[in-house]
């Protein structure tokens, strides 16, 4: 439905002010909520009490004297129900402004004005009617005082209880409609109706067509640029699971939504408040507002990397980030390099330990996060400071790629033990990868070498014939002195290495190989691992092309310490690390 040429209503609409006929016209089922449904609804408008509730669209296309009911039916049926109730068995002199009735079902209105146990069974629609008033009776009954409960329901129904009233243009096609909300099962989301908002006609008053047309236009643009992947995952970590359309990522920022919240048309009531209280030119350019100042920090390269850190870390959410954008210090906004500083002590935070950086292990789970986080700062910090405006870090890369979630794992650069490793086929495959490596030591491995080769050729491999020759592998493959840091930061790196256990514990210089494999065939590597498996950091007069040693692993941590030193006070320095 393209609602920038629909003619729409939308308004809410207390529920004691809903008036008029609705026909649910032929292409729909009948009315089919049970129990559950019936007594979740009572029980959210009762416990909500005096608080303003709103229900989910009732979209309707009005055709001659009546209302064709698109979505919706069985809220404004239960509802309908649950009044003629209360009029009958407590409050005889209310009144009911609207009705109900089915174009396939004959008397199906009458049926709803005295729901009669006689004809329950005539047809199904009548016997799902029939069951919600007893439904409804059976919800009364467990009431402390059921008359002072069916008062105060009905005060609610008629003073606070809305429903969100989407009225479609005569000339739409309520049957495409009807199909995309329920049998699509794609649902009005805040931001249409908050689009829709803008479009209604009967905001002319305020703003004219061509307005409306330039509001749309704005509107689908936005929403384009929003799509531009690398934009949207520096701004956030979801995919388009939770955002069916990505301008609501906006909308929410500007609502103040709680990330806990669940409420499903949280941001439109916010903004269907805000327009009974400002104009709606000044509400979209709030909104144009909020999008300029999220595409300025995408673009500035400092804030890009500072803000995408914190998101990407889950340190700080994209709300957090821009409440504080907003923060008034004397009487006034806060400036850019005020901003700027009020980022750098979140980072500081995020890496701030009561210790050092050499105690933590890999084997320990609460010190897994920790120093994933601080290699994740020191990937984004390089390409920012290497970057010099030109280089950006890649964040959608780095969260997903072809439409998919990257799950990164520390990895350990030179891997000693065969974590994971149970089947024979991954021992096999851990001999395949390192008989390259033995082969590129040169002369005097000839009889390790085929070893190796006549135990991958074996049907069945013993355990401890395996870990025998990877013990021969490995030190060969080794320094001496890894064992001690094997699972310390100055031997670990951001990798996603699959599910791949013999890749997984292989040796330094297999890892190395695969590692430019997968950068020969365009895969993402974070920037600091890549340099760590090409040697970048360490000197040439200590480089040992095959090996992961102590030389590598002081270079690594000082590349660290050096670059991450606004971050890093010396009381939680890891240049003790790699001594």
């Amino acid at each position: 439905m393209n609602l920038a040429k629909a003619d729409i209503n939308l308004e809410t609409k207390l529920v004691g002010s809903v008036e008029g006929n609705f026909v649910i016209p032929s292409y729909q089922r009948g009315y089919r909520w049970g129990k559950d449904e019936v007594y979740r609804l009572l029980d959210d408008i009762y416990t909500n009490g005096a608080n303003n509730y709103c229900l989910q669209p009732v979209v309707v296309r009005k055709n001659l004297n009546r209302f064709e009911l698109i979505d919706g039916q069985q809220r404004l049926t239960t509802l309908f129900i649950l009044l003629k109730y209360i009029q009958k068995e407590f409050k005889p002199r209310i009144k009911l402004n609207y009705s109900l009735s089915y174009e396939t079902r004959i008397n199906s209105e009458a049926f709803l004005n005295s729901v009669d146990k006689e004809l329950a069974e005539t047809n199904i629609d009548f016997f799902h009617i029939y069951n919600a008033y007893r439904t409804i009776n059976g919800w009364f009954i467990d009431q402390k005082d059921d008359v002072i409960a069916a008062d105060k329901l009905y005060e609610y129904l008629v003073e606070r209880v809305k429903i969100i009233w989407y009225e479609v243009d005569e000339s739409e096609d309520a049957i495409a409609l009807f199909t995309r909300l329920n049998i699509g099962k794609i649902p009005l989301t805040s931001a249409e109706l908050v689009k829709a908002m803008f479009l209604s006609r009967d905001n002319n008053s305020e703003m004219d067509r061509e307005k409306q047309e330039e509001i749309s236009l704005q509107w689908d643009n936005i929403e384009k640029e929003l799509h531009n992947n690398s934009l949207w995952y520096f701004l956030t970590n979801h995919s388009n699971v939770k955002y069916q359309t990505r301008i609501d990522l906006i909308l929410d920022l500007i609502s103040g939504k709680p990330a806990d919240n669940k409420e499903k048309y949280y941001t439109f009531f916010y903004f269907d408040n805000l327009n009974k209280e400002e104009n709606l030119n000044e509400i979209w350019k709030e909104i144009q507002h909020t999008f300029l100042i999220l595409k300025d920090w995408y673009e500035d390269h400092e804030l890009y990397h500072k803000i995408g850190y914190l998101i990407a870390s889950n340190t700080k959410s994209l709300q957090d980030i821009f409440v504080l954008s907003r923060r008034i210090i004397d009487g006034k906004g806060i400036t850019k390099k005020q901003f700027k500083s009020e980022l750098d002590v979140y980072i500081r935070k995020s890496v701030a330990l009561n210790g050092n950086y050499s105690e933590l292990s890999y084997e320990k789970t609460a010190d897994y996060a920790k120093i994933s986080r601080l290699l994740l700062l020191f990937n984004v910090e390089s390409v920012r400071q290497n970057g010099e405006q030109t280089h950006w870090f890649p964040f959608e890369k780095f969260k997903f790629q072809k439409s998919s979630k990257v799950s990164w794992s520390l990895e350990h650069i030179h891997a000693q033990q065969s974590e994971g490793m149970q089947k024979q086929d991954d021992w096999k495959e851990w001999l395949r990868l390192h008989i390259p490596s033995i082969v590129s030591l040169g002369d005097g491995n000839s009889e390790l070498i085929k070893e190796m080769e006549t135990a991958c050729a074996k049907e069945r491999l013993e355990r401890l014939e395996f870990e025998d020759l990877q013990q021969k592998v490995i030190q060969k493959l080794s320094s001496q002195g890894n064992t001690e840091y094997m699972h310390s930061i100055a031997n670990l790196a951001l990798l996603n290495m699959s599910d791949n256990a013999a890749l997984n514990n292989s040796t330094f210089d297999v890892k190395r190989n695969a590692i430019i494999e997968m950068d020969k065939k365009g895969q993402f590597i974070p920037f600091c691992t890549k340099m760590v498996f090409l040697k970048y950091y360490t000197p040439s007069t200590s480089n040992q092309l095959h090996f992961w040693g102590q030389p590598d692993r002081i270079a690594y941590i000082k590349a660290i310490n050096s670059t991450l030193k606004n971050y890093l006070p010396e009381e939680i320095s890891i240049e003790k690390e790699a001594e």
